[in-house]
């Protein structure tokens, strides 16, 4: 049962007791946009520079020193957008548990979104910053220690994210599934990529399961900026939506 906010008696859910609404925060939708714009970048600009992608824990050792000392330019700039893309995510974050609550949600889900949310925000953070830094001090470093930094970078920006990504979407899809405040196919996805997001995380222990990492990385960011759009904003915007055939 979905129990409401307490307030003046005439005061609708998204309107303050003198009549004006709420603030509703940054549009949720552009912040996963612009999320996924500068994730996008942080891979695409790289390869456009380098001919090569940022290496991962698979690749040797000697191979790993000879990227980040020969792309430096391509490092910091893999670093920059990584971190940029990390602050909308934790934004978005907080935007959508306030709607969830303002929505009257009163299950889990909502505390467990923006759990996952910053945990992606924060490790997303640090991989950037990680990477960043790698840029400027890789030369003279011991290729072992660099493999070992870059198994740092892709554990927190990778396995990390995603994971925290995927209980963002979960938190986001159980209660918007079963209140119907979004189009029941795009909940199903989003529980779905959640999945994917959380499976990926036996990438720790067997190489495979990493390819679900792009699938929960960007397709997970074009559906939270989906819902961001048609998720309501008051619980009258769903009441006056048209009741949906059976």
């Amino acid at each position: 049962m979905v129990m409401m906010h307490s307030g003046a008696a005439s005061a609708s859910p998204g309107v303050d007791a003198g009549g004006g609404r709420r603030p509703d925060g940054p549009p949720a939708g552009v912040l996963a946009l612009i999320a996924l714009g500068l994730t996008t970048a942080a891979v695409v600009m790289p390869l456009a520079m380098s001919r090569s992608v940022f290496p991962s824990p698979a690749v040797p050792a000697d191979e790993v020193a000879t990227y980040l000392t020969g792309n430096g330019r391509a490092v910091t700039l893999a670093g920059f957008f990584t971190f940029g893309a990390s602050v909308p995510v934790g934004i978005y974050s907080a935007t959508i548990y306030a709607r969830l609550v303002r929505l009257g949600v009163r299950v889990p889900g909502p505390n467990i979104a923006f759990f996952g949310g910053i945990s992606a925000s924060v490790l997303l953070a640090a991989a950037g910053l990680l990477t960043w830094s790698l840029a400027g001090s890789a030369v003279g470093v011991p290729s072992a220690v660099l493999r070992l930094l870059v198994d740092l970078v892709f554990a927190l920006g990778g396995i990390g994210f995603v994971g925290g990504l995927g209980l963002l979407m979960a938190g986001v899809a159980v209660p918007a599934l079963i209140l119907r405040l979004v189009p029941r196919w795009l909940a199903w996805v989003g529980l779905g990529l959640a999945v994917a997001s959380e499976v990926s995380f036996l990438g720790l222990l067997w190489w495979g399961f990493d390819l679900l990492l792009p699938l929960g990385r960007f397709a997970g960011l074009l559906w939270l900026a989906a819902v961001g759009f048609v998720l309501p904003r008051t619980r009258h915007d769903v009441s006056t939506r048209p009741e949906r055939r059976r």
